[in-house]
Parts: structure tokens; sequence; C-alpha cells
């Protein structure tokens, strides 16, 4: 028995020295490594950074063109309006486009989707908000749905038991509008902190897309229709203030979709196909255009696109340096299970 300890022990020991020996040898190696901060700029119309690796900021663009602090805030009068407007040179036009500080405002929204929410384990419980509550503020439900093969079933959580009735409406409304049981993927934000409610994206066993929420107690339940050939693969709830978009969401090929409001009319975002899987995405959106970065081990890539049509208007990438350490781990950035595995 003793000898079987001392094994045990041993054996400890070597699993903790693979995967503490070599964090520490990176930890004492490593250098601070920032990217610049990059955003598309409609004024010069050219991709603008903030570098933040010396002793004080730098404000560039591409083109190697320095600018002070209030210089940089006038070339990304949408990213900056707020300080703008409070000093009085919020810019009336933009290249002959009239531009309103409030619409500016309603309009610029950040999203960001990591590969460690994606691949993640998926709940089965979700909680469905009254879209057009009595009040000004939401409220969370006091029941929660689940969707299986028969459909959406709501669990009154007090007593945990089946709201029969509730579930016998929006089941009855979801198969008359083509819904094939049970969902591929379900999107959405049930949280009481934000302005409005969506309700859920939802994709089908037969790979179509549909809007799902409550109003006044009722359905609301709507199939958004999609390209030829297009399969939804993973959905992305947005609600930005303006309301003119519902979500976004890629297909099988990894191509990256919006669908925009109203009318539910989908619009492919003209960037290089991204994997949600193994790639952070960011998007940092205003009036006129958005700025993607997406990111993997190897480099950031930045796509800018308008947002009339959604096609490009350049793009910009730096190198990442990627980490010499090899040794055991047990977590990951690219996914939310603990499990040992060897890099």
């Amino acid at each position: 028995m003793k000898t079987f300890g001392k094994i045990f022990l041993s054996l400890i020991v070597a699993a903790i020295a693979l995967w503490q020996l070599p964090w520490i040898a990176s930890f004492v190696s490593s250098k601070p490594s920032r990217q610049p901060f990059t955003l598309y700029s409609c004024m010069i119309r050219d991709f603008a950074m903030i570098d933040a690796s010396g002793d004080e900021l730098t404000y560039t663009d591409r083109q190697g063109r320095r600018y002070s602090e209030e210089q940089f805030d006038s070339i990304l009068p949408l990213f900056y309006a707020r300080q703008l407007f409070a000093e009085g040179r919020f810019p009336d036009t933009i290249h002959g486009t009239p531009v309103r500080f409030h619409d500016a405002m309603r309009h610029n929204f950040f999203f960001r989707s990591s590969p460690s929410n994606i691949n993640k384990v998926k709940p089965e419980i979700y909680f469905l908000m009254e879209s057009m509550p009595g009040r000004v503020d939401l409220e969370m439900p006091d029941d929660a749905f689940r969707i299986n093969a028969n459909g959406i079933e709501f669990i009154d959580m007090e007593s945990n038991t089946v709201k029969s009735e509730k579930s016998r409406i929006f089941t009855e409304m979801m198969k008359s509008k083509g819904f094939a049981f049970p969902a591929r993927g379900i999107a959405g934000n049930p949280t009481v902190r934000k302005e409005f409610d969506e309700g859920y994206l939802l994709s089908d066993a037969g790979n179509r897309l549909y809007h799902l929420k409550m109003m006044r107690g009722t359905p609301f339940f709507r199939q958004i229709p999609l390209p030829e050939g297009i399969q939804p693969e993973h959905l992305f709830l947005t609600e930005v203030e303006a309301r003119d978009m519902l979500g976004l969401f890629t297909d099988k090929q990894n191509r990256l979709y919006l669908i925009r409001l109203p009318g539910y009319s989908v619009q492919r975002i003209d960037i290089p196909a991204f994997s949600p899987e193994e790639e952070d995405l960011s998007i940092i959106g205003n009036l006129l255009d958005w700025t993607l970065a997406i990111a993997s081990p190897d480099s950031i890539r930045y796509h800018a696109v308008r947002t009339s049509d959604f096609r490009s208007l350049g793009q910009y990438s730096f190198a990442r340096q990627r980490s010499r350490i090899h040794g055991l781990c047990f977590t990951s950035s690219y996914d939310s299970y603990v499990k040992p595995r060897f890099y």
C-alpha cells in the first residue's frame, strides 16, 4: 500500500509539473503585446488606430499620419459622437450625407462572439419574456420553456408543472407556420437589463429560420425567408437600439448574414468566411459603416462594410505571435470544458 501511495503521489506531482512548469515559463518570458485599437474612419475612408504599446497613446492611420486626440475624435465622428456633440463639433453632414446626433447614437452598437460561447453545453431551458409589458421595465417570467420533438412546453417554476394551455397555444402556432420540431438552434438574450425584448431566433429540423416572441401573453411567430440553398448554423440575436436589425447568423459554409428590419430581409455581409467555433468576432457598428474584427491564433483581420448594402469598404490585418510553450492544460479559451489537453 505504501508503494502504491508513492507511485500515485509521483504521478500527481508529474501531472502538476507538466501543467504548471510550462505556464510558469510562459509567464516569466512573456512580453506585453497589445494590438492597436482599430476602426474604419468614414472621414478619411481608411482604417485608423490607437496604439497603447508605448509610454503614451499614439493616434495614426494606415498611411502613418499622426493625429492629436482632438483630430482623432474628428475622423471618427460617429464613434466619438457624444464627445463631439458636447464640444459643439459634431458634423451636420459626412461626405454630403446629412447626419443627426440622435440617429448616430441610436445606430451605435457593439457585438462580440467567442468560441468559448459557441463550444459549450447548451441549456435546455429558456425564458420567454413579455415583449409588450404593461410597465416600462421588462420583467422575468414566472415560467420557463423547452422545445422537444413534440412541441414547446412552458413550465411553471414554482410548482414545476407544465402549463398545458399555454404550451398548446404556442405549439399550434408554431406548427401552423411550418416549424418542424425539435429546434436545431435557439438564440436569445433573456435579461431585463435592456430597453426592449425581441424574444428568440429559432432554426428548426428542416433548416428553416423563425422569430419567436410573446406579445401580451400571445405568441408572435414568423418564418424568416432565406435565400435558396442557405442553411443557418449559428444564430445571434442582437437587439440594437435602432431596431433596424434582428440578428446575425452564419450558414454551414461559415458565411455571415444579417436579418434586417422591418421585413425580415436577409443580407449577406461582404467578408470572407469565418468560423465561430474557432475565431473571435467583434463588430463596432454605426450609422454609416461597420468595422468587423476576426481574431484567430495567427492574426486579427479587420473588415469594413457600409450599412447601405453591407458591401466591403476595405480590409486590414495584423499578425499575432503564437506561444511556443508546450505542455499540459485543463482549460482553453476555445471552449468551456475542463479536461486534460496537450499543447
